[in-house]
């Protein structure tokens, strides 16, 4: 049993929601990356998701966008990235979680790229603009080596989507609460509720929504819809305002304050 499927699996029995919180490796650069993980996990994170950043994130809000620019700028790359998930598994278990587009890894080398994930500790894998209709090559290879493939879904999902997901996808689901891009969000859509009812009444697998949630006060009217929570641009945007100490004491505030929002929700 994996990693993540062990984190998901011990949340589920003492009825506790996951907090999947995201940062994009490099941003600022691979060593502030390196020491956040730590502090994402030591704050409540329950997931990590590194995003690899890349030149054309068109999934991806200005918040995102710019932090993968800032990453890119300061020479971070996916063989970077790989090792400084293996230095973080000299002290940590939490799952990680290698979030971004295919072209990378299609640029390193399916084969390669697994082998080298795995044996640096890495969980899983999301690729945004794969769909799993077209995964085949890429699946056959992660799961060869036992990394675990997350797929999304969305609120324009059909059920023969939703089927293929759940069938081919290892992990848990990402449901996209939202259409568009990243980014924060004022408020949470008035029929989530309803589409995530009509997807968890359909798959095995766990659900964990993100996209568009920022407060704690959002994390909790999800997480009461969901498996747990994926929080990114909310939290990436402190890279953006802040840096040393602050940085710190703001990602760690942010971060306690949410896992203690969807606590309360799971009580």
């Amino acid at each position: 049993m994996s990693r993540l499927t062990q984190r998901l699996a011990a949340l589920k029995a003492s009825n506790e929601k996951a907090l999947v919180t995201f940062i994009t490796a490099g941003d600022p650069n691979l060593t502030i990356t390196e020491e956040m993980i730590h502090l994402l996990e030591e704050s409540g994170a329950d997931i990590i998701e590194l995003g690899v950043p890349f030149s054309d994130p068109m999934a991806d809000g200005p918040t995102i966008q710019l932090s993968s620019e800032r990453a890119l700028a300061a020479g971070t790359t996916l063989t970077a990235i790989l090792d400084t998930v293996q230095n973080v598994r000299r002290s940590t278990n939490i799952p990680i979680i290698l979030m971004g587009y295919l072209n990378p890894i299609h640029a390193y080398g399916y084969e390669r790229f697994c082998h080298d994930a795995t044996q640096a500790g890495v969980d899983g894998v999301l690729l945004v603009d794969m769909p799993p209709e077209e995964a085949d090559d890429f699946l056959r290879t992660a799961n060869r080596h036992g990394l675990n493939v997350i797929f999304l879904l969305t609120p324009t999902s059909d059920r023969p989507r939703i089927d293929t997901v759940n069938k081919l996808g290892r992990g848990f689901i990402y449901y996209v609460t939202v259409t568009g891009v990243t980014g924060a969000r004022q408020a949470i859509s008035d029929s989530l509720a309803s589409e995530l009812a009509k997807v968890k009444n359909t798959v095995t697998l766990p659900i964990m929504a993100g996209f568009g949630i920022s407060t704690p006060e959002q994390a909790a009217s999800v997480a009461a819809l969901a498996d747990g929570v994926v929080v990114g641009s909310a939290i990436v945007k402190l890279f953006q305002q802040h840096s040393g100490n602050q940085l710190r004491h703001e990602l760690m505030s942010l971060v306690k304050r949410l896992k203690q929002a969807i606590s309360v929700t799971a009580i």
